[in-house]
């Protein structure tokens, strides 16, 4: 069998034109990952549209590194799931080593001046590279914090976006899933715990891999950074008569129970131990230190009292009882808490958790009124296996003045098709979903406003601020207290890099007109990166938002 080039194999396309054949080809080993390993052909020049790498699938058995070897195998256009681009490989059959020594090989680095900042120009670009040696200069800014599985974004020097003061990217309304260099260490040893604004300063190099939807550098090596401190953000809102402070805290799953891998739907990613990573102190903490112990806190994924088990379970009183607890040992107040739990299995979210949105409430400052607490949409198509808004009217003790606060969790972000997807790139088969959700609650909101009550709408949307979602929410008369936000400061999560804001703070235009409420976000959890190989380090992956509503009786 003759060889055939690497370049040859790649094509131009997304598609193999040798798709399904067997091959011989040959090239320098350049790097490793836990399914198989990177071969490049360093005789070949790169032409900008071909790729003169490839990875071959070989979980078993693979060369070190630097090693010239000639192999045969099935040429296999892998596609990992259903709209989802493929990724040219080669399934091994058989490979020997060559006594070439000559290898000479420079990375394509990935600057601020080659990279297209078009979607479409990037892809071609990318995809002409996947494979192959490619690098980042040193000197480049982390724009999204560590994470559990070793993954990394940086910003490289001189790129043209509009940033945070801690040094993230802000998410741009013309190109929301804008994709910035990515690359992984899949030695968690070697991996450095980091926060967002670090500095590389090692240069990363390692071929260019397509994995979870995106373009990953196999990193090659050691990399050292210069980490940053992230502060303790504490709000300056006090708690005070005339008013009333609300809490947004979403609990990322949380529960107490450590779960049973025999009874969860993915033992890898469904157990955990909230409990004992000590991700309730975290959140308690959060509530009474960094929030001021506010009047209401608005609560999203609770989970029930068993986790992720595939159980009848739908309560959560245990769940509350250890948050309540810890608020109470750091000297926060008794708050009690308000839900209804849903139905076993009708809410989405992970495989056995049910979770849901609830309230925690001061009962010396507020109290619930009687009957006002319901889910919204309970039979409505638009919330069929999405978490339903929880409302309640709260009374205030001083004045007896009254607020309607409607906790959302709209439908996921999750199934949206990445920047790369060969058809419709970025396309969110959720997104009018979340729209007539947003209709759903705007129904509520009119009918409440036709009686002259004050309500706050918030949560988390899974949406922007520039959103369809919420405009359709707001209408005409409601307004957006992210928007009275300096627009450096608009974000509450972090995306691949990319900062934005999931979570708002909906409120009658006519009251914030007359009454000036006022908005925070507590940042730091968007920000704090999780030590590499461990899970729950972290006690929550959105930041911490807090309203001031002013209220007074009629």
């Amino acid at each position: 069998m003759r060889v055939t080039p690497i370049a040859a194999i790649q094509g131009s396309e997304l598609r193999s034109p040798l798709a399904g054949q067997r091959v011989r080809t040959r090239g320098v080993v350049t790097g490793r990952s836990r399914k198989g390993f990177f071969l490049q052909d360093p005789d070949a020049r790169w032409n900008g549209t071909s790729s003169c790498g490839i990875f071959v699938f070989s979980p078993r058995n693979k060369p070190e590194v630097g090693l010239w070897v000639e192999l045969e195998g099935e040429v296999v256009d892998y596609v990992p799931s259903e709209n989802e681009r493929p990724t040219t490989q080669i399934a091994l059959d058989d490979f020997a080593r060559l006594d070439r020594r000559d290898a000479d090989l420079d990375p394509v680095w990935l600057t601020a001046e080659n990279m297209p900042s078009d979607r479409d120009a990037l892809a071609r670009y990318l995809n002409s590279l996947e494979g192959m040696l490619v690098g980042v200069e040193k000197g480049a800014t982390f724009v999204a914090p560590s994470n559990p599985f070793g993954d990394y974004v940086v910003l490289p020097p001189g790129t043209s976006v509009q940033r945070t003061p801690a040094g993230g990217v802000l998410i741009d309304a013309e190109n929301p899933e804008r994709w910035f260099p990515s690359f992984r260490i899949i030695d968690y040893g070697r991996a450095p715990q980091l926060n967002v604004g670090a500095t590389l300063l090692t240069p990363v190099v390692g071929p260019l891999n397509y994995r979870a939807s995106a373009y990953q550098i196999a990193a090659l090596g050691r990399v050292r950074v210069r980490n940053v401190d992230v502060p303790e953000a504490k709000t300056r809102f006090e708690r005070g008569k005339g008013h009333v402070t609300v809490l947004t805290l979403n609990g990322f799953n949380l529960d107490v129970r450590r779960e049973n891998p025999e009874l969860v739907h993915d033992p890898e990613r469904d157990v955990d131990d909230d409990l004992d990573d000590g991700r309730f102190r975290m959140l308690a903490r959060a509530i009474v230190r960094q929030a001021g112990a506010p009047d209401i806190v608005a609560l999203q994924e609770m989970q029930d009292d068993d986790g992720a088990e595939i159980s009848d379970v739908v309560s959560a009183r245990r769940n509350y009882a250890q948050l309540t607890r810890d608020v109470r040992r750091l000297g926060g107040p008794a708050y009690r808490w308000a839900e209804i739990a849903p139905e076993s299995g009708a809410d989405g979210g992970q495989p056995g958790g049910n979770i849901r949105n609830a309230f925690l409430y001061d009962p010396d400052r507020v109290a619930l009124v009687e009957g006002s607490l319901r889910r919204l949409g309970q039979d409505d198509e638009a919330f069929r296996e999405s978490r339903k808004p929880l409302m309640a009217r709260f009374r205030t003790r001083a004045s007896g003045a009254e607020i309607v606060v409607i906790n959302v969790h709209l439908a996921s972000k999750r199934h949206q098709r990445g920047p790369f997807a060969p058809e419709r790139p970025g396309f969110d088969p959720r997104h009018e979903i979340r729209v007539q959700q947003a209709k759903i609650i705007r129904d509520t909101l009119q009918a409440l406003a036709d009686r002259g009550v004050v309500t706050y709408v918030t949560g988390d949307f899974n949406d922007f601020e520039f959103s369809e979602t919420l405009r359709v929410l707001e209408g005409d008369d409601h307004v957006n207290l992210v928007e009275t936000l300096p627009e450096d400061d608009r974000y509450d999560y972090n995306h691949r890099g990319v900062s934005q804001v999931l979570m708002h703070g909906v409120v009658p235009k006519a009251y914030a007109e007359r009454c000036r409420p006022e908005y925070e976000i507590l940042h730091g959890n968007e920000l704090l990166g999780a030590k590499p190989g461990h899970l729950g380090d972290k006690a929550t992956d959105h930041a911490y938002v807090i309203a001031r509503l002013p209220l007074s009786r009629a």
